[in-house]
Formats: C-alpha cells, structure tokens, sequence
C-alpha cells in the first residue's frame, strides 16, 4: 500500500549516552553540570501527536545547563518502586495529562560510559492532541512545546536522532498494525484517517487506494454517526475495531 523510509541501522548509543544526562539533569546533575550520584536507569519519551495536520513532538526547552538554552526530550530517572514502564507512563501523564495511550520501548542502552556508568531507556507514546493538557509550570525552566518532527530546532544531547528512530518505528508499524489509533479520537472521517497516514509519513497517498486498502482490513469498521462539513454532504464516521494494537 505504502513504503515506509528504509530504516537505517545503530542504536543511536552516543545520543543516549548524552541523554542520559538530559533525563538526570534535574535529580542527579549540580548546576554547574558535575553528576553527583553513581549509576543511573533514565527514561526518555518521545511523545508524537498530530497538530495543524503534521506529526509533531513534545519537547521542553531547557533554560538551565547542561545544554541550556536548547529543547530536549523529557525523560527522569527510575526510582525503582515501579516497572520502567509504568515510570514512562508517570511521567507521560505528568507532561501530557493522558492515560490509557499508546506506549511502546523504543530501544534500551547500557554501558556507555565508563566513568557514569548507566542505563537508558526510551518510549514512545501516541497521543490524541486534543486529549492532552500539557503540563503547567511554576517557573519556564523547564518551557513544554509541540514542535513539527519535519522542522526541528537544533535539540539538546543528539536528541534529534532518537526522534528521527521513532519516527521510523511508528511509519514501518503503519504497514502491519492499527498504531494510528492513538493518534485520533475514538470516531473520524475516513478523510482524517488519510490525514493522520499522510502526516505520519510526510507523503500524499491516493484516496481511493487508501480507502479501498482501509476497508479492506479489519482495522477499522464505520459506524450509524455522521459528520455535516460545511456544505458537503454528511461524512460517515468510522472507529478502530480495537483500540489495542492489533497485528495484520
């Protein structure tokens, strides 16, 4: 139906060695940037919805060092008096207010770096824009903002490359899997299905051969509702079959 970008090979090691820093900053880092504790387990979250019809990230812009000035990935240090997956979703409820969302282990990385020895572990997660609540501040310290994954900034400790991972990951799964369930609300046109597909993969794609593909799988199933757009006739609504992944 549709390629996905060939995905390239490595693991990303030295930009999660840096992230390590990046998730530990607030707990384990001085202000003038020494680490102050042994080893660490961080968690990084590369959380995507699609906003304005392109997928965009959430990101914190950091006003305090190390590398001030730039936007990074959330992330914080595991505690351990939970599962690392139930950290990743902690902390994506504290950032985003969502729960019940798509969560899934991007990559896990160990000994990288010999004098901080350390583990770091990154998610990604699918949110529907209009369900999140983004995170209110006392300070701007730590700034959260939704940033187009197609018009990045200059980021903070390689963080591009772990995006750029994800964003990978979630196009290749849109060949196999109903992932883009946890991207749209629970009722869409099929037009915003096809949009939510285009901005994932930052191509157009053929309406007719999308729909046909669509309805052709048990992914998705219409609904009795409709939708009236302006003067158009009324869209029929449809719903994923599950809104737990699902396998083709």
């Amino acid at each position: 139906m549709w390629r996905s970008p060939r995905r390239r090979r490595g693991r990303c090691a030295a930009s999660v060695r840096e992230h390590c820093a990046a998730a530990t900053c607030c707990s384990t880092w001085s202000r003038d940037g020494a680490m102050s504790g042994g080893p660490a387990v961080a968690t990084i979250l590369v959380i995507f919805a699609i906003i304005e019809e392109r997928l965009q990230v959430l990101l914190v812009h950091r006003d305090e060092p190390p590398e001030a000035e730039l936007w990074a990935l959330p992330g914080g240090l595991w505690d351990g008096g939970r599962t690392l997956e139930q950290a990743a979703q902690a902390k994506l409820f504290e950032e985003t207010g969502a729960r019940d969302v798509y969560l899934e282990q991007l990559f896990t990385e160990s000994g990288l770096d010999p004098t901080h020895p350390g583990v770091a572990i990154a998610y990604f997660a699918l949110v529907e824009a209009k369900a999140v609540r983004l995170r209110e501040r006392a300070d701007d310290a730590w700034r959260p903002a939704w940033l187009p994954v197609d018009d990045l900034p200059p980021l903070a400790f390689s963080n591009g490359r772990v995006i750029a991972q994800a964003v990978e990951r979630v196009r290749a799964k849109l060949d196999y899997t109903n992932i883009a369930y946890g991207l749209l609300p629970e009722r869409f046109t099929l037009r915003e299905l096809q949009a939510a597909y285009e901005a994932i993969l930052a191509a157009r794609l053929d309406r007719r051969n999308f729909r046909k593909r669509m309805l052709s799988t048990a992914l998705i199933e219409a609904t009795e509702d409709v939708r009236r757009e302006g003067a158009h006739r009324p869209a029929r609504l449809y719903r994923f079959t599950s809104r737990e992944p699902v396998f083709l």
